[in-house]
């Protein structure tokens, strides 16, 4: 059954938020003032203040049951960390009293030698410190009859370098935020004092029973399964698209979106996925740094209410061979502190100068960048749907629709005269008027597609955090803006200079512009001849982090030194060598003590049986023949296991990181596909009832 909530959205939302208007109740009208500016137009946080600020908090937390606080913050493992205090403070008389310092507010201090940390710290330097992200709003999350007050937060080391996936973040909107300005300024805008990119990142999921779940190690250590022969029925009706919610499911969605809305997260929309099992949550958005910290909200609450309704939430980019994987489409835009979105084209964008800049920028950024922008989405869960004949493809281009692409290539000859305009959609039926129609069809197939006034980044993997993908997408296009500025700055025509600039970006950067199929096969050969990025792998898409070029941009920028830079790619590939260690163990042990035992167990009977028939007189033919197929397979599953095993102890025996995750990726991952093949095909032969695992028909179609 459902659990009900009785009460208005209206009052649920944001229920459990330090919310701005809170913030006007419960602060000194002085404080608020002087909090005001730092959370919105990003200005230094007036230190003073925060102990004032702290005790509101307390009291207010307090109220709501809490009685512990903890700095949340977002380290280089893919998952969140926090590290509870509570707010008591002892007495001299043996009493206690709750307390909370604006100093613990600020600043705490987590233990940093075991996270990830990519050789910027020894294991013996242990002292890291958090800080308070006073952009992203203080929230109560109750776990069970826990209560605790969260402080979203920065991680660095002793030594001040980010420990993080928010500091980098944070960093680059300041970096987009001050060359963007620099343009409008150019342009003559001179009333905007921020801009900041906004981030609506929509979030695919499955949902299995739980039952099934505790009898796949694999789903329960790997996030995926490791073996499985296809079900007769997959994906191919197209019938769970949008398709009717089954009522368990409806009930998990409701209890969902609860949840969602007391933290302040704008859950939106929800329905059924392409696969079946699959789903998908679409916020409204929010500027990229509370987006980020939303989804990570979005990510683990899935996980926790799924458990309330009997299902595990799966949040792996490829839980299933043979049908549609998860990703993250990350929309993506421009806002500045007067509310223009730079990236709406208007009615006439043809004569939209503002808007042409923004969007060559960003295309210029997207092609200038494409292999760092590859790296940002990379991981051994993305690499089952970039480039596996799945949406998206490897291949980075850009889809703009007929209308821009037409003003795009009116750029290249010398300037934009016309807009292709929009009409209406007519069904012939008397009783439906005419609607409005877009002047470009969708394109589901990009990786980077226009969809009237943002871009959506279609290659980000579920299960990642938004903050890699966005802080890359806000620095390459900060640099482009940077170089517009420049321009812009040093003419004494802004306008002919702009159309100069324009007319250069489109010539140069045309190739990237693809509005046809990119599942298409020739679409490959095509990419190949434009001189377009390919890269199929995590291992190979890693490397363009090391370039000359990207350790400029991130240091001219201030959004990552070299050593962060770096100790960023040795984490992301130790993180590769793990996962594939992980699941080439779990290969292992599924098929030694689940797999081998019921195929050897089914064979005996088969054994038996054919003695029998044989006893009888009878011709035994058939069953010698499954009988042999049966040991040739099990003797072939044993020579794959063998071969596995030396894959994983040679790979594992290798010190430098980057040989090692080559190994992973040339020997491990091929010999656990090869137990995979023998494994799905024993699962087509061996008796139902003997079978140890949950077949694929049974986790996709039962609720």
């Amino acid at each position: 059954m459902c659990s009900e909530s009785k009460d208005p959205v209206t009052s649920i939302f944001g229920s459990n938020v330090f919310s701005e208007a809170v913030m006007r109740e419960r602060l000194p009208e002085d404080v608020y003032k002087a909090l005001k500016p730092t959370i919105s137009e990003g200005r230094p946080l007036d230190a003073s203040i925060a102990g004032v600020v702290a005790n509101a908090m307390k009291d207010w937390a307090i109220e709501k049951g809490a009685t512990h606080f903890c700095h949340w913050f977002q380290p280089m493992t893919g998952v969140t960390a926090e590290k509870h205090d509570s707010f008591i403070s002892p007495t001299s008389d043996g009493r206690t009293i709750m307390e909370f310092s604006g100093k613990e507010l600020i600043q705490g201090e987590p233990d940093a030698s075991s996270f990830p940390c990519g050789g910027l710290r020894a294991t013996f330097e242990a002292r890291g410190y958090t800080e308070w992200d006073c952009t992203s709003p203080v929230f109560v999350k109750e776990n069970g009859s826990n209560v605790t007050l969260y402080i979203p937060s920065a991680f660095c080391s002793y030594t001040s370098e980010a420990l993080d996936k928010k500091t980098p973040l944070l960093r680059s909107i300041d970096a987009l935020s001050y060359q963007c300005l620099r343009v409008l300024r150019a342009l003559g805008n001179n009333t905007s004092k921020r801009v900041i990119g906004t981030l609506g990142p929509e979030q695919e999921y499955f949902l299995v029973d739980a039952e099934f779940v505790k009898k796949r190690l694999d789903l329960v250590l790997a996030g995926r399964t490791l073996f499985g022969a296809p079900p007769p029925k997959g994906q191919e009706m197209e019938d769970h698209y949008y398709g009717a919610l089954h009522e368990r499911v409806a009930c998990f969605m409701n209890e969902l979106n609860v949840e969602l809305w007391k933290l302040g997260v704008s859950a939106r929309t929800q329905h059924n996925e392409v696969a079946p099992a699959q789903y998908e949550l679409a916020p409204v958005f929010g500027t990229v740094n509370v987006a980020t910290d939303h989804n990570q909200l979005c990510m683990e609450t899935m996980q926790k209410v799924a458990l309330r309704h009997g299902f595990v939430c799966l949040l792996h980019e490829k839980p299933f061979a043979g049908v549609s994987g998860s990703g993250k489409h990350n929309n993506w835009s421009m806002m500045t502190s007067d509310g223009i979105n730079l990236l709406d084209p208007g009615t006439t964008p043809h004569d939209n100068e503002q808007f042409l800049i923004m969007l060559c920028a960003v295309v210029r950024a997207v092609d200038k960048y494409a292999g760092l922008l590859r790296a940002s989405v990379a991981s051994a869960g993305n690499d089952h749907r970039l480039g596996a004949n799945e949406a998206p493809p490897a291949i980075i281009s850009i889809f703009l629709g007929d209308q821009l692409t037409d003003i795009f290539e009116q750029l290249e000859k010398g300037g934009a005269k016309t807009s292709r305009q929009s009409g209406e959609l007519k069904l012939g039926i008397n009783t439906m008027p005419s609607i409005p129609k877009d002047c470009t069809d969708r394109n589901r197939t990009s990786p980077f597609a226009f969809t009237g006034n943002k871009f959506e980044f279609r290659m980000v993997g579920s299960s990642q955090s938004t903050a890699g993908p966005t802080f890359v997408l806000n620095t390459i296009v900060a640099d482009v803006l940077g170089e517009i500025a420049d321009e812009l700055e040093k003419s004494t025509d802004v306008h002919a200079a702009a159309q100069a600039l324009l007319q250069r970006i489109a010539t140069q950067h045309k190739k990237i512009i693809f509005n046809g199929d990119s599942y298409a096969p020739q679409w490959e050969a095509e990419a190949e001849r434009r001189g377009l990025l390919n890269i199929r792998n995590s291992v190979d898409g890693l490397r363009p982090m090391l370039d000359t070029e990207v350790e400029t941009l991130f240091e001219k920028h201030g959004v990552l030194s070299k050593h962060e830079l770096h100790a960023r790619y040795e984490i992301l590939l130790e993180r590769y060598c793990k996962e594939i260690n992980v699941e080439a163990l779990t290969t292992l042990q599924m098929a030694n003590r689940q797999i081998m035992p019921a195929a050897i167990e089914y064979s005996g009977k088969i054994a038996d049986t054919v003695v029998a028939i044989k006893s009888a007189g009878a011709s035994a033919n058939s069953p010698r023949g499954i009988l042999s197929d049966l040991c040739e397979l099990i003797d072939t599953l044993q020579v794959n296991i063998i071969a596995l095993k030396q894959a994983v102890r040679v790979a594992s025996d290798i010190d430098a990181v980057t040989v090692q995750a080559e190994a992973y990726r040339d020997s491990v991952v091929p010999a656990m596909n090869s137990v995979r093949e023998v494994v799905d095909q024993l699962e087509n032969m061996v008796d139902a009832s003997i079978w140890p695992l949950p077949t694929y028909a049974e986790m996709l179609f039962l609720r």
